[in-house]
C-alpha cells in the first residue's frame, strides 16, 4: 500500500518506522522546518527520512496548491500523519482513496486540539493515551480506529508522559496496521457530546496564580517543566522559573504566594503550600527569597 506521511517530532519517527517495518511503500514524507526559538529536544524527521532515503519536503503550508498537485501525482492510497503540527484541508483529504489517518496523543473524545500531553497534566489527569483516527476537516474529530491507554504517575512531566506514548502508539500501530493492509480496519464513530477541545500553549501561559490550590499549581510546573519554557512567577518585576515543586502542609496560613520559609524554599498558595524543589532567577543574578516575600507582584 503506497502511503505519504506528514510527520515530526518523535512519533514521527517512530511512525515512519513501523510502517515501513509493516511493509507500506512510504511515497515522501512531509514535515516541519525547525523553528529557531523552540528548544529542539526531539529527533529530526528529515534526518530520519534522509536516511532511509525517503524523498522529504518540509512546506510551510502543506495545503498550498503545489504541495496538493505533487500529492495527487504520486497517487498515495492512504495518508498518515504522526504528530504533523497543522490542519489538513479538504482538498488534500480527498486525495487517498483508503482515507487519511492521524494519531492524536490523547484518549479521544477528550482533548482534542494542540498540546494534549500538557494539557491533561495541567487538569490533573489520571489517564491519557494515544487514537488513530480518520482525519475530517475538523481537528480530531473523525472515526476512530483504535485506541491505546496509559496511566498518568504523580511524578509524570510532560516530557515523561510523551515517552510513555511513544511505546504506547507502537503497540496501537502494530495491532491495527494488518487490519489497514487488509482493509479491515474498524471505524468506530466518536461521541461528540463528550468532547474537549484545547488550543496552543505559548510561555506566557506558564504564569503561575499562587491563589489556586497547591495541587493545581504543581501540576502547570510539571506540565512545562523543562524542556518547555517552564512556570514562572515575579517578585518586583524580575522573573522567577519553578522547575519542580512538592506539595506540604504549610505551618501556617499565608497569603498566597507568601514565602513561608527560605530553606527549602516553600510558598503559600490558595489552598496548601510547595516546597520548591528547582528554581532559579531568569537572566539574573540569583537573590535570597525571605520568609514574608510575596511572590507574584
Amino acid at each position: 500500500m503506497k502511503a505519504i506521511v506528514l510527520a515530526y517530532h518523535n512519533l514521527g519517527c517512530m511512525g515512519i518506522e513501523t510502517l515501513l517495518r509493516h511493509g507500506f511503500r512510504v511515497e515522501a514524507v512531509f514535515t516541519h522546518p525547525d523553528d529557531a526559538d523552540e528548544n529542539i529536544w526531539f529527533r529530526s524527521v528529515s534526518r530520519l527520512a534522509g536516511y532511509l532515503g525517503l524523498p522529504v519536503y518540509a512546506p510551510d503550508d502543506i495545503n498550498e496548491p503545489e504541495c496538493v498537485a505533487l500529492v495527487k501525482a504520486l497517487k498515495p492510497d492512504i495518508l498518515f500523519s504522526f504528530y504533523y503540527r497543522r490542519l489538513i484541508r479538504r482538498d488534500l483529504l480527498a486525495l487517498p482513496p483508503a482515507g487519511c489517518l492521524n494519531l492524536h496523543g490523547s484518549l479521544l473524545p477528550k482533548y482534542r486540539g494542540r498540546c494534549p500531553v500538557n494539557w491533561v497534566l495541567i487538569h490533573g489527569e489520571k489517564e491519557t493515551g494515544v487514537t488513530l483516527h480518520y482525519m475530517t476537516p475538523k481537528p480530531d474529530d473523525g472515526d476512530i480506529v483504535g485506541q491505546e491507554a496509559v496511566s498518568i504517575g504523580d511524578d509524570d512531566t510532560a516530557t515523561a508522559l510523551y515517552e510513555k506514548l511513544i511505546p504506547a502508539a507502537g503497540r496501537l500501530l502494530d495491532r491495527v496496521l494488518p487490519l489497514i493492509l487488509a482493509g479491515t480496519a474498524p471505524r468506530v464513530p466518536q461521541d461528540h457530546s463528550q468532547a474537549s477541545y484545547f488550543g496552543g500553549r505559548r510561555p506566557e501561559d506558564g504564569l503561575i496564580d499562587w491563589r489556586q490550590d497547591a495541587t493545581r499549581v504543581r501540576n502547570l510546573i510539571r506540565a512545562v517543566t523543562r524542556p518547555y519554557p517552564g512556570a514562572f512567577t515575579f517578585r518586583h518585576g524580575r522573573k522567577l522559573l519553578v522547575w519542580a515543586a512538592t506539595v506540604v502542609d504549610p505551618a501556617a496560613s499565608a497569603s498566597a504566594g507568601a514565602v513561608l520559609a527560605s530553606t527549602p524554599l516553600i510558598v503559600s498558595c490558595g489552598k496548601g503550600a510547595l516546597r520548591i524543589d528547582d528554581w532559579e532567577w531568569d537572566g539574573s543574578e540569583d537573590t535570597s527569597l525571605d520568609p514574608g516575600t510575596v511572590l507574584g507582584k
